[in-house]
């Protein structure tokens, strides 16, 4: 059921009120596809000393990766490299098509924050497509709430990322090599953009793996604080298809070591996470 925060209380849109902490959230959007940008902070590129990309390159997630605030992030079993990445959520207001960079912002409907999950141990399988890495269930929170676009300025914010408490990422828009509006209207040369639609727009640098038990929080000043616990899955990813690997892509995405340094780690065995 829809609602909004008051004070410390949420709303229904039956009327009903209920205590704020006692709430359980769901993802504020039911979009019909979800976008999201590869490298797009300076920090995040000169972190990999990688070439700044001349444009954009996008991947989707599907909208079973989404997630809520206060939800759990499952860690398969097996698995160790399961990476935050804080992001601004874009959502779409009314539908999009072949609309200029100068009236792309018009068409969003408000903003939320996001912790973009991936997990690299299959970083080895999915090269630039993300549906392993970046797609399974769960491995998309967004929230606490959507803030209306009138209310937010895209092109002034300030992200900031906190494992247990300490900040391990800050960023923001002085850091994006591409703009939100730019983005938008990039994607929606060739996807029409329905409402509800998602588009991440990248994280700064600092991303590395989380543990179970952490508790990850996305903060972005004017939207809010979205919280995630972290938790080991006894399920592991056995079965057909590609298995988890730490392979030298792995440890040079995870922990933004350089790939020759990625490389040494593999054949010397130390590939800890």
């Amino acid at each position: 059921m829809w609602g909004w925060r008051e004070g410390d209380e949420v709303v229904l849109e039956s009327g009903e009120r209920l205590p704020e902490a006692e709430a359980h959230y769901l993802a504020p959007v039911e979009p019909t596809k979800i976008l999201a940008v590869h490298l797009t902070y300076r920090s995040r590129v000169e972190e990999y000393a990688a070439k700044a990309p001349a444009q954009p390159s996008y991947f989707l997630k599907p909208p079973t990766a989404l997630n809520g605030h206060r939800g759990t992030v499952r860690r398969p079993a097996g698995t160790r490299f399961l990476n935050y990445e804080g992001e601004l959520a874009v959502v779409v207001g009314r539908r999009m098509k072949g609309v200029p960079e100068e009236e792309a912002l018009d068409y969003v409907a408000g903003y939320t924050c996001a912790n973009d999950v991936g997990l690299h141990d299959f970083r080895h399988a999915d090269r630039g497509s993300m549906l392993r890495v970046k797609g399974q269930d769960g491995f998309l929170p967004l929230g606490p709430e959507v803030v209306p676009a009138s209310e937010f300025d895209p092109e002034a914010f300030t992200l900031r990322t906190y494992l247990n408490g300490e900040v391990v990422q800050e960023g923001g828009s002085d850091d994006l090599l591409f703009g939100v509006a730019y983005q938008l209207a990039d994607v929606c040369r060739l996807i029409s953009l329905e409402p509800g639609d998602v588009l991440l727009t990248g994280t700064p640098a600092n991303s590395r793996p989380m543990q179970p038990g952490d508790v990850v929080e996305v903060e972005i000043d004017g939207i809010g604080c979205l919280s995630n616990t972290v938790e080991e899955w006894e399920v592991d990813l056995s079965g057909p298809g590609e298995q988890p690997e730490t392979s030298a892509n792995t440890l040079h995405v995870a922990l933004a070591v350089s790939e020759e340094e990625a490389e040494k780690m593999v054949e010397a065995g130390r590939t800890g996470g």
